[in-house]
């Protein structure tokens, strides 16, 4: 019998970018998170690449399991992928 394998997550930074997008897209997360970090549309378009940025989507995600999970639903990866990939974002690009 052949397993197939699961392919592997996208990068850290391309994840996080489409879990940006989905939040973002989310009428109740995007103005949370927009408030949260006091940043407006313009701002988070400028900051997109920033690690940085990227991490605090993902933490601002791990603060809350449900949107984790809802999120890494919508991305098909594991909710522990989306939360390791903030991890390493944010030492890549230091945590604030």
């Amino acid at each position: 019998m052949l397993r197939t394998k699961s392919p592997p997550p996208p990068a850290d930074d391309v994840l996080a970018l489409q879990a940006l997008a989905a939040v973002a897209a989310c009428p109740d997360l995007g103005p949370r998170f927009l408030a949260l970090t006091g940043l407006d549309a313009d701002g988070l378009r400028a900051r997109a690449a920033d690690p940085a940025l990227l991490a605090e989507v993902i933490a601002f995600l791990a603060g809350h399991e449900a949107s984790l999970i809802r999120i890494a639903d919508q991305l098909t990866v594991p909710p522990a992928a989306l939360a390791a990939a903030g991890s390493r974002l944010a030492e890549k690009g230091g945590a604030r």
